[in-house]
């Protein structure tokens, strides 16, 4: 596809170059703070969630959609408005975007019920699918050289430490009774991005050719969206209602799944490859036929794009299966609060802000792919360690070292991996490409969740198994006990814990819990190590190109000011 040109002339070189680096750097600032905006609501609705439930009265089937819709949405909706970025703005985008979030945010404050909330959490998922395709490829484009790891270095601290934060604001939250509040305070937090955005982040964009109002790609939108949702679903959902056969009844629509028989994510699954293929078939005739295209496949032609996009997905993989897994152990084994529960995975943002900003300079001695791959062994390392170590009496202390250690790998990675993957695409399509790397690494959390999760459930349903089948208990109680074990996640281990005739059975879910977290760590690690062997691929990019050298150039100061 043709590149196109700005829709203003390039500016004069600025009269105070100092003036406008900080302008520059500011405005990093508030992107910055959008993008923590974006990722605490994706983590925070985890820890807060019983006390919804039991406001609410949600079903179990309400309570999985109000978390997994925002990430689906989020998912679906990123490469067609990163690609919108491209074409209209990425400031416009971004104002737009956090202006969906916040009055999305209002209405889940305001929710009286359990269909009022998930429509509003799919609305977030709307705005955030602006925010941050706007932020990295406005990053990508105003930022060379050195400054560019630098700024990637502080935007991946924030993805890779706000991700944790989000649980440790969800306990303060649940702990206070108060869970409105954190979807109210973006109201506010909202108001200040959106002034900041208009008076400090520049305005970028490929420029809109004559025709291409009435050449867009709705229709590569659609699939995208389609496509990228459906997939996207079925893997958030396989766990509840089967990854083949059906464990549970489903409806949607009035419309009744079968009980038995074949479960409807394998159909949902089909449905987004197909989609997603003909989205590929599409793309393909119409860039042959010299049109604009939603998905640019020859981004995929670069091989660190291409690599890192699957480096980014592993990544992920393990951040979002670690945070999933350690709540529930702890809550299964100590009966620990909300709070302490996220002031136990606080040493993991710790050491992803600390690292973050120290990626840049790494990056700048050794190159920002080296960084990625140290950052990368000690993820491995981290989580290896932790599988090894972990057992009953374990807590949150025991868990801090390794949660520190692989923050500080985390935040290398997040930092430079993203930097590395982008370097050498054109600033013109740099919309495009973030969106698809966010893409990437919203289906890797997705999968991620699902994986080590079940991995988590079927360790624990066995370990228990083994452990009672040697006691006294008719195994029609037996069985009873391991299904109610495995099907709470574990919580239920509290309930025999509080039976002081139970007091054998507690111990034995206690094990079991030690267990099954231990194989979900080592299942987190080799992915990760998959990660890592992926990394070793990665080569130098070239990321000293200017934006101009693409026909990218901010707008003007008039511009910058409407």
């Amino acid at each position: 596809m043709p590149e196109s040109t700005s829709l203003s002339p390039p500016r004069a070189p600025a009269a105070e170059p100092a003036a406008g680096d900080r302008r520059r750097w500011l405005g990093m600032v508030v992107m910055s703070l959008g993008v923590s905006l974006v990722v605490v609501d994706a983590t925070i609705v985890g820890v807060l969630l019983p006390r919804i439930v039991t406001e609410l009265g949600l079903t179990t089937s309400d309570a999985e959609w109000v978390t997994s819709v925002y990430a689906l949405v989020f998912a679906a909706l990123l490469i067609p408005f990163g690609r919108a970025g491209d074409l209209f703005g990425r400031r416009r985008m971004f104002v737009l975007g956090v202006a969906v979030f916040a009055t999305a945010s209002v209405a889940a404050a305001l929710a009286g019920g359990g269909s009022a909330l998930i429509g509003a959490r799919a609305l977030q998922g709307v705005g955030a699918s602006m925010i941050l395709p706007a932020t990295l490829s406005t990053v990508h484009t105003v930022f060379t050289g050195r400054d560019r790891a630098v700024a990637f270095g502080i935007w991946g601290s924030m993805i890779s430490g706000m991700a944790a934060l989000g649980p440790l604001a969800g306990g303060a939250l649940a702990a206070g009774g108060g869970w409105r509040w954190a979807f109210a305070v973006n109201l506010p937090l909202g108001a200040a991005l959106i002034v900041g955005a208009l008076r400090l982040m520049p305005e970028t964009r490929q420029g809109l050719p004559a025709n291409a109002r009435r050449d867009i790609d709705w229709t590569g939108g659609l699939l995208a969206a389609l496509g990228l949702g459906a997939l996207v679903c079925g893997i958030i959902e396989g766990p509840s209602y089967g990854w083949w056969a059906a464990t549970r009844p489903f409806s949607i629509g009035g419309l009744d799944w079968p009980e038995s028989g074949i479960s409807p994510v394998p159909v949902v699954l089909a449905l987004g490859v197909l989609l997603l293929a003909a989205l590929v078939a599409v793309e393909r005739s119409r860039a042959a036929a010299g049109r604009s295209v939603m998905l640019d496949l020859d981004l995929f032609r670069i091989p660190n794009f291409r690599r890192g996009n699957l480096a980014s997905a592993l990544v992920n993989v393990g951040e979002l299966g670690l945070l999933f897994v350690l709540p529930l152990f702890l809550l299964g084994v100590h009966g620990t609060s909300p709070l302490q529960i996220s002031v136990a995975i606080l040493p993991l943002a710790a050491g992803a802000f600390l690292s973050g900003g120290y990626a840049g300079r790494l990056a700048d001695r050794h190159g920002a792919h080296r960084v990625v791959q140290i950052g990368m062994v000690l993820e491995v390392a981290a989580v290896t360690a932790l599988g090894l170590t972990v057992s009953a009496s374990t807590g949150g202390l025991g868990l801090a070292p390794w949660m520190l250690l692989y923050g500080f790998g985390l935040g290398l990675t997040s930092a430079q991996l993203t930097n590395v993957s982008l370097a050498d695409v054109p600033p013109a399509r740099a919309g495009q490409a973030s969106g698809t790397q966010s893409t990437a690494r919203q289906v890797g959390a997705a999968l991620g969740i699902a994986a080590v999760g079940t991995v988590f459930a079927t360790s624990l349903g066995h370990s228990m198994a083994d452990r009672l089948s040697g006691s006294a208990l008719p195994p029609e109680q037996r069985a009873a006990i391991v299904h109610d074990l495995r099907e709470s996640a574990g919580t239920y281990g509290r309930e025999l814990h509080a039976t002081p005739a139970r007091a054998a059975e507690a111990r034995a879910a206690d094990a079991s819990l030690a267990v099954a977290t231990r194989y979900a760590a080592l299942t987190t690690a080799a992915i990760l190590a998959l990660g890592f062997a992926m990394t070793l691929r990665l080569r130098p990019g070239d990321d000293r190109r200017p934006a101009e050298s693409e026909g990218i150039v901010p707008l003007s100061s008039q511009e910058n000011k409407r």
